[in-house]
């Protein structure tokens, strides 16, 4: 079973670029975020003849997210329960392999960006990650067979950053965010990337600006967390860079996590 992430910045501008890869890399199920459209915008037609069920929660001009499964998911619950927001940042649904105890609770997400430590917005960011991690310590002790992925904003730690010095306690660096991003591995989550050894400077997003990209000034924001049990059924984890040397691409790459389910 093939699972991805990916903040496509637009699905409206990328969609041709989704099915592209969709077509070269036909994962079991993709979470998108950054969907910058609302529910009646959605493509459902293009996405179901490319042979996925489409769960979406959509907003106008910002945020939005989606789930696309092989197989119909169940249970599709919006956002964080008891957490009041007016953002479209979390899709989470049930996908049933094999018996009920099989089953995976897959959580797509596009956390807050948070703009600048001291910020309105950077608040916001806590709050939502304190409600977050509250949510996630539920889910786990209903669901022990669960994955949360998405653009995350939040670097695990210097290797994460093109330029640690340089940015030092600025956003998706701070020792705030990742003392949260430590939280949620705390509650027996594993970052499968770092399961297994990875290419240097290995970043899944880049500024469009300075030719962030060709020169690989990027950082690693979009991961996939893996719960306990899980863990032992992951055979790989990587970044494709492909997709961000399109033209007009999105400034994020997908993840791509690999588990071998019986």
């Amino acid at each position: 079973m093939k699972l991805a992430t990916w903040n496509v910045n637009s699905l409206s501008v990328r969609l041709p670029q989704v099915l592209d890869w969709l077509q070269a890399n036909p994962v079991d199920v993709i979470a998108l975020q950054e969907l910058k459209m609302t529910d009646d915008k959605f493509p459902f037609a293009a996405l179901q003849a490319a042979g996925y069920h489409s769960q979406c929660f959509g907003q106008k001009t910002y945020n939005g997210v989606a789930l696309l499964t092989r197989t119909p998911a169940t249970d599709t619950v919006k956002n964080i329960p008891g957490f009041s927001d007016d953002m479209a940042r979390v899709i989470s649904a049930t996908l049933p392999f094999g018996d009920a105890k099989s089953a995976i609770r897959v959580i797509g997400a596009y956390f807050p960006n948070g703009q600048a430590p001291g910020s309105d917005k950077f608040d916001y960011k806590m709050h939502w990650l304190g409600a977050l991690r509250q949510w996630i310590k539920t889910e786990l002790q209903t669901y022990p067979n669960l994955v949360l992925m998405g653009d995350f904003n939040i670097t695990f730690d210097d290797l994460d950053v093109w330029d640690p010095v340089g940015m030092h306690e600025q956003i998706h660096c701070t020792e705030d965010e990742r003392f949260h991003l430590r939280s949620l591995i705390a509650l027996g989550l594993h970052d499968s990337i770092r399961l297994f050894e990875q290419p240097a400077k290995n970043y899944s997003w880049w500024d469009y600006r300075d030719m962030a990209f060709r020169r690989n000034r990027g950082l690693r924001i979009d991961h996939i967390l893996v719960s306990d049990a899980l863990k032992p059924l992951v055979k790989a984890c990587s970044i494709d860079k492909t997709p961000r040397k399109n033209e007009r691409p999105s400034d994020h790459a997908p993840v791509v996590l690999e588990l071998a389910l019986s």
